[in-house]
């Protein structure tokens, strides 16, 4: 068990013992349906289910499509799905990572310190011959009190300044990041400077992170420099949590989240947009 990932047999046997972890199910898909049918479907045992768009973030808007969420609200909805100050909390989605990084990076930001993503998610679990159950849970009330700038953010300066003296991850497939499609947001491209590391060459074929030391490899063959700023955008926010997760794994300090991400930066039209 690293400090950010939980295996399948490490969070089993976290479950059978005297402090089980509170554990969440955050699954999602770009344009919905919501994850919750899923979730009460079948989940693992004990898991509340969360809601990406309506408890992690905040409406749509100005701020992007995933914004940052209103502290109370969110410490509300955390509290309701019963997280507290002294238990560890693991996040799962389906089993790609994104939203139960996304889920993971916001407890990190809101000052929780013991917060894993479960490597392979439900898949994983499944795979294990794990079992699941049907329905919602509804667990005794959480306490946790919602704390904002645990982590770094960048917001578009900040972005286009870590460009410019670092590196900046475009995270999103190399037509979107190349400005040849574009399906969700209505401008096509990429923040002048950006690198584009797709998300998904973090993964395994397994659908688990890659292990540590590769990943420090495909981050350096990427253009990673040694003490110089790094950061991280997607569309909006969600795909891009689970590359900060990777660069944490990977050893790397202070990875920053552009939480607006592109659906942000073309909100101002002023914005330079790079095509190639």
């Amino acid at each position: 068990m690293t400090e950010s990932l939980i295996s399948v047999p490490e969070l089993a046997a976290a479950l059978a013992g005297s402090e089980p972890p509170t554990v969440l199910d955050v699954r999602w898909r770009l344009g919905g349906p919501p994850g919750r049918a899923d979730y009460e479907a079948g989940h693992i045992p004990g898991a509340a289910f969360v809601d990406l768009d309506t408890d992690l973030c905040g409406k749509p808007g100005p701020g992007g499509r995933h914004p940052l969420p209103d502290p109370e609200v969110l410490e509300e909805a955390l509290r309701a799905v019963g997280v507290r100050e002294d238990r560890a909390v693991v996040a799962y989605d389906a089993g790609e990572s994104e939203a139960a990084a996304r889920l993971w990076w916001t407890l990190r930001w809101a000052g929780h310190p013991r917060v894993r993503v479960l490597d392979g998610g439900l898949a994983a679990w499944r795979a294990g011959k794990r079992p699941v159950e049907p329905g919602t849970v509804t667990p005794p009330r959480g306490d946790f009190t919602v704390r904002p700038g645990h982590l770094p953010v960048l917001d578009a300066p900040g972005a286009a300044r870590v460009a410019g003296t670092g590196v900046l991850f475009d995270v999103r497939v190399p037509t979107r990041y190349r400005g040849e499609a574009e399906p969700v947001d209505p401008i096509a491209g990429h923040i002048p400077g950006a690198v584009n590391l797709p998300a998904g060459e973090l993964m395994g074929p397994d659908g688990h992170l890659l292990p540590g030391p590769q990943l420090r490899e495909r981050f350096a063959a990427a253009g990673l420099v040694p003490d110089r700023p790094v950061g991280a955008y997607c569309g909006s926010g969600v795909t891009a949590a689970n590359t900060i997760l990777a660069l944490t794994e990977a050893g790397i300090s202070e990875p920053a989240l552009y939480v607006g991400s592109w659906s942000h930066w073309i909100t101002d039209r002023t914005r330079p947009v790079a095509r190639s």
